[in-house]
C-alpha cells in the first residue's frame, strides 16, 4: 500500500499549493518517483493528467468564490493561475459551460469537481497472468515521434501515429528486422513533457544488428521485468490491462517501478481480434 500513501501524498500536495505554480518535478518528488512515472500513474488511475486535475480544481475553485464573494473576476484570474481575463474567461467557460460573467448573473450550472482521493482496489477478482523476467540490455530499433496526450492535447496522436505506420510501410519495413525475445512489433512510451502535454512513443521491434536507413535506435538498459498477457481486442484489452496493472498488481506486489520506458508488444498478427494475445512490459525492481 506505499504506493497509494505516496500518490495520496502527492495530491494533497497540489490540493495546499492549488494557488502557486508548481512543477510536476515537484509533485512526483512527494510521492518519491520520478515524474514520468507519476504522471503515468496518476493518468491511468484517475484517467485525467496531472495538468488537468490542477486546473479542474482551481477552476472548480473560481467558481465556488465567483458565486459567493464580490471578488473582481480579473482578480480572481490573476489568483486561479491566469495571465488575463480573457484567459481566464474561455477556460471557465470549457468547464463550466457558462462564463464568469453570466455565473454573476446567476445564470448556468456549474461543474464541480472535488478533491481526489486515491482508493486502490486489492480485490484481484480478475486474475492476472504474469512471469518475471531478467534481460540484459537489448536493442530495438523503429521510429518515433512527441505524441500529446490527456484532454489538452491538440495534433495527431497515438492511434494516428499507427495508422501512418501501417500505410508508409514502417510496419511492413520492421516485421523481417524481429530477432530478438520480444518477437511482435513494439509500443514504447518514454519522456512524458508536463509543459507540453506529450511522450515519446517509439514503434519498433527488437533488433539485435545493424540500424536500417530511415529508423532509429534506443538500448533498453537491462532489467528484471513483470511480463502480463494482455488478452482481447487490443485497443481496449491493453488500456484496462494498465488500469489493473496499477490499481491492483503494483500496490500488492513488493517491487518498485524502475526508470525505463514501458513496453506493449503486439506479438499477435491479428491485435483487433476478440482472442489476440498480446503483451505489457513492465519494468521493476
Amino acid at each position: 500500500m506505499a504506493m497509494v500513501e505516496s500518490l495520496q501524498r502527492a495530491i494533497d500536495y497540489m490540493e495546499e499549493h492549488l494557488l502557486e505554480p508548481i512543477t510536476i518535478e515537484e509533485i512526483s518528488r512527494q510521492a518519491n518517483v520520478s515524474p514520468f512515472h507519476f504522471q503515468r500513474t496518476f493518468t491511468i488511475l484517475t484517467d485525467v493528467t496531472v495538468g488537468e486535475y490542477l486546473r479542474r480544481r482551481r477552476l472548480t475553485l473560481a467558481a465556488q468564490e465567483l458565486s459567493t464573494t464580490d471578488c473582481k473576476i480579473i482578480d480572481l484570474a490573476y489568483k486561479y493561475g491566469y495571465d488575463t481575463p480573457e484567459a481566464f474567461s474561455k477556460a471557465f467557460r470549457k468547464q463550466h459551460g457558462v462564463t464568469p460573467s453570466e455565473v454573476r448573473k446567476g445564470a448556468g450550472r456549474l461543474q464541480s469537481y472535488n478533491r481526489l482521493t486515491i482508493q486502490v482496489s486489492l480485490k484481484g477478482a480478475e486474475p492476472m497472468k504474469y512471469r518475471i523476467v531478467e534481460r540484459d540490455v537489448f536493442q530495438v530499433v523503429g521510429v518515433k515521434r512527441e505524441c500529446p496526450c490527456g484532454e489538452e492535447a491538440k495534433g495527431p496522436g497515438i492511434a494516428g501515429f499507427w495508422g501512418e505506420a501501417h500505410g508508409n510501410g514502417t510496419v511492413d519495413k520492421l516485421i523481417p528486422l524481429m530477432n530478438g525475445e520480444i518477437k511482435g512489433l513494439l509500443g514504447i512510451t518514454d519522456n512524458y513533457n508536463a509543459e507540453k502535454s506529450t511522450i515519446d512513443y517509439w514503434i519498433a521491434a527488437e533488433h539485435a544488428g545493424e540500424v536500417s536507413s530511415g529508423l532509429e535506435s534506443i538500448q533498453i538498459p537491462a532489467s528484471k521485468w513483470a511480463v502480463f498477457e494482455v488478452r482481447g481486442h487490443a485497443p481496449t484489452a491493453m488500456v484496462n490491462a494498465w488500469r489493473q496493472i496499477y490499481s491492483e498488481w503494483v500496490p500488492s506486489n513488493g517491487y518498485e517501478l524502475a526508470e525505463i520506458a514501458a513496453i506493449e508488444a503486439y506479438i499477435d498478427p491479428d491485435p483487433y481480434s476478440q482472442d489476440s494475445l498480446n503483451e505489457i512490459w513492465l519494468a521493476i525492481k
